[in-house]
């Protein structure tokens, strides 16, 4: 009897939380929510609870924005002299105000005056607990230069109402590459300039740290960079680190590499040492008589571009897998000398409907399509690459699942024991798009992906 009682006592203040959670948020919501114990909560009630005061956060956030921005100025200040800067009073304030360092002051100020001057939309989001101050910071932070350099207002328009879409289901990361892609569409001829001058500031340093270790820090292009990348998973697939290294040392062949990158001139150390650690890549990559194939493909470098861009009629930006967008130039540079797969795409998601590779078997096309679809595992807000990742049946095969596009796809090792010990449940769709049940009951949604966006 007492348990049916405590359970009833219960019930109303979980009843006040679901309510208190779809509220708009505003000072009177926040003094009924501190009010509440989460301790006396149900678990599935903190988290609603979790959720009302996240979204009671980004209400105080889009306050804090205006009041950054009334204490620093609609606009960066003018120095005075040879001995003053930009903003110098005005970060000063807010750094001594918020206990911040002045780098980290100015970045507040510069996010600040971004969303209040140019995304009155995101603004307006943010206040009502629609997106997180994360989801705003990056909004603000990739759409910034954009907007200095005289974007549109129909673009900054589009760029707002895309972005805002896209976090419902997304995290503030991949909301940043969304950021990125819709710039590069509006405006490609700009972000072409943008990241040739980029590329110039390419580099490689080195820095000691304590104990006889040292931190090597490596600027790239992004292709470049996933290059590197490629090597360093090759390798650690193989689990044979030093076994490159000692390769290069005892054939000789680093005496090549050194005489082809000595021999270009023109450029600056820092251009020379970049160009040396992806030419060493590359090499690795090339010389290696191991291949290395997780899911029996080689590790590669991917670049999804539409077929007018490929063939020079549209200037549409490409997508490189694990970075994002790239223009469209570079994109049909990667493209050139690399093999080709036909992608077919719903005309309006995006989503793959078919991968095009009928010349394989059966069981090896349906990895590459989910590979493909996928990219990275399905659990929300998980990035891991679908190509090092498990391919899951959402239905096991033992329960009647069957092996198919609509019951197979890509799960990390992690989120692959958390459904299969943990508790989770998930629901997979026929265009990749999946269903997860919390332990909870809480339901969360991953939306397919578009291949010519980033995720």
């Amino acid at each position: 009897m007492q348990k049916i009682e405590a359970i009833r006592a219960i019930d109303p203040l979980s009843e006040r939380v679901s309510q208190l959670l779809a509220a708009t948020p505003g000072i009177e919501v926040l003094g009924a929510l501190i009010e509440v114990d989460p301790f006396t909560l149900t678990q599935s009630c903190r988290i609603d609870y979790l959720s009302a005061l996240e979204r009671q956060t980004s209400w105080l956030q889009a306050a804090m924005q205006r009041a950054i921005v009334a204490v620093a100025g609609d606009e960066p200040s003018k120095a005075d002299d040879m001995w003053s800067g930009v903003d110098d009073a005005e970060r000063e304030e807010v750094a001594s105000a918020l206990r911040l360092s002045g780098s980290t002051a100015q970045m507040r100020i510069d996010v600040a005056r971004t969303l209040v001057n140019h995304l009155p939309d995101v603004c307006a989001a943010l206040s009502t607990g629609e997106i997180s101050p994360a989801h705003a910071t990056v909004i603000a932070r990739e759409s910034a230069s954009a907007i200095r350099d005289g974007l549109s207002e129909f673009a900054i328009y589009q760029i707002q109402e895309r972005a805002l879409a896209y976090a419902e289901f997304h995290t503030p990361a991949q909301v940043a590459q969304k950021v990125r892609t819709t710039l590069a569409q509006f405006a490609p001829e700009e972000f072409e300039i943008v990241v040739a001058k980029a590329r110039d500031t390419r580099r490689v340093s080195c820095y000691k740290e304590a104990d006889g270790m040292s931190t090597i820090i490596a600027i790239l292009p992004a292709a470049d960079a996933q290059m590197v990348m490629s090597a360093i998973e090759k390798f650690v697939v193989r689990g044979n680190i030093g076994a490159g290294v000692r390769l290069q040392r005892e054939s000789g062949a680093g005496m090549g590499i050194n005489a082809e990158v000595g021999a270009i001139h023109g450029r600056s150390m820092d251009m020379k040492r970049a160009d040396a650690l992806t030419a060493i890549s590359t090499w690795a990559l090339a010389q290696s008589g191991d291949v290395v194939a997780p899911h029996r493909r080689p590790i590669t470098v991917n670049v999804t571009v539409d077929l007018p861009t490929l063939m020079g009629l549209a200037e549409n930006p490409g997508q490189l897998s694990g970075y994002g967008a790239i223009p469209a130039s570079l994109a049909r540079s990667l493209a050139s000398d690399g093999k080709w797969r036909r992608f077919i795409t719903d005309p309006t998601t995006g989503a793959l409907l078919d991968y095009g590779r009928e010349s394989y078997e059966p069981p090896q096309a349906l990895v590459d399509f989910l590979i493909a679809r996928d990219r990275t595992c399905r659990f929300p807000g998980c990035r891991a690459p679908a190509r090092l990742s498990d391919l899951d049946h959402a239905q096991s095969w033992e329960s009647g699942g069957e092996t198919s596009a609509q019951n197979l796809g890509a799960l990390c090792r992690r989120h692959h024991q958390l459904k299969t010990h943990g508790g989770w449940k998930l629901q997979s769709n026929v265009d990749g798009s999946c269903n997860w049940t919390s332990p909870e009951g809480k339901s969360y949604t991953v939306p397919s992906r578009d291949v010519l966006e980033a995720v």
